[in-house]
């Protein structure tokens, strides 16, 4: 395969889960920029070079959010119009000349933002993952310290104060992070929750008090999913009142130690979400072989608690599967299946 049929294949890969997740603006995009690409137009111009990333490093999301980055600071007017997180229409089928447009105006800038790593703090995420959390309060009885591998501004380790409804019942107070109906089946929901700590790790964290940072979070959010956009703004506001500290570390060395500092009086929880295929994979093997060393010698509760996609040969073939397992016993379970921004769960539990 050439360079150029290289980064085609991987944009109309991510056209095509965009296209699932219902978003027509970038899935035309995508799929426009790679026969772009295949032209040697623009996008080639932007994107040559970087056929030699990792196949799962998301070089797609990489070029969608480094042109959202542009929309949201105002710099590629003639492109705002299309996109509906700044109040652009979101027409698909008039986008293209003036992407076009902006790889051309903003090549270098674009190739330099290419570089960074994908930030996606996806709140929604906590929709799906709550339900792991309430079964390991139900099981254990105990309240929960909270370590997030991958963390990013560590939104996802608030989820506790975020609210969830069902047509049958709902979990926690009102808050400004709402999620309503996104469930089949429902979790838990009559068990309460303590959490007593709650920290995080991540290679480049940010920092949601922090304009900056709030705008790399954005950038990464689709521009005509304005529901995703409204909830990460609003857990970046709630952020403020409830620390969750987000430390400089890689996750193996960051899990190391905490799992040996960890407690006896609660249940500790290892989570993390769509983090391991971004691991290199020496450090993703460690992770797993540190979390099942400790599992196997501990007395006191320790979970795993994940939400990561399935993969064969590298490519997505499905949704995400959220597993659980808790030891001591050591009991691995798939206890929901959600699609990326888990707008939609599946709770298998019963």
């Amino acid at each position: 395969m050439t360079a150029e049929e290289t980064i085609a294949a991987r944009l109309r890969e991510q056209a095509s889960w965009c296209r699932s997740l219902r978003s027509r603006l970038y899935d035309t995009l995508l799929e426009t920029a790679a026969n772009d690409v295949i032209a040697h137009g623009p996008a080639w111009e932007v994107l040559q070079g970087r056929e030699v990333d990792p196949s799962d490093s998301a070089l797609a999301l990489r070029l969608m959010g480094g042109m959202h980055r542009l929309v949201l600071s105002g710099e590629v007017p003639e492109m705002a119009r299309f996109y509906p997180s700044v109040g652009g229409d979101g027409d698909p089928t008039q986008a293209w000349p003036a992407f076009r447009e902006v790889l051309v105006a903003k090549r270098d800038a674009l190739r330099a933002l290419v570089l960074r790593p994908v930030q996606t703090n996806e709140v929604g995420r906590s929709a799906a993952l709550i339900g792991g959390f309430l079964e390991v309060a139900r099981a254990t009885k105990l309240p929960l310290s909270l370590v997030e591998l991958g963390a990013s501004a560590g939104l996802n380790l608030r989820w506790d104060h975020y609210r969830y409804e069902t047509p049958d019942a709902t979990w926690g107070a009102p808050s400004s992070v709402h999620f309503v109906k996104l469930w089949e089946g429902t979790p838990p929901f009559s068990v309460q929750v303590r959490v007593v700590a709650r920290v995080g790790c991540d290679p480049a964290p940010l920092d949601p008090s922090r304009e900056e940072d709030r705008l790399t979070l954005a950038s990464y959010v689709w521009a005509d999913q304005i529901d995703r956009l409204v909830k990460l703004r609003a857990a970046c506001a709630l952020a403020a009142t409830v620390p969750a500290p987000v430390e400089k570390s890689g996750a193996a060395a960051f899990l190391e130690a905490h799992l040996a500092a960890r407690r006896n009086d609660v249940a500790t929880v290892i989570f993390h979400s769509v983090v391991m295929q971004y691991l290199p994979p020496d450090e993703r093997a460690r992770v797993v072989t540190l979390l099942t060393n400790a599992g196997k010698s501990t007395t006191a509760p320790l979970a795993w608690l994940r939400m990561e996609p399935v993969l064969t040969e590298g490519r997505m073939v499905r949704g995400m599967e959220v597993r659980l397992t808790l030891w001591p016993n050591g009991e691995d379970r798939l206890i929901a299946i959600a699609d990326g921004h888990a707008r939609h769960v599946e709770w298998l539990l019963r």
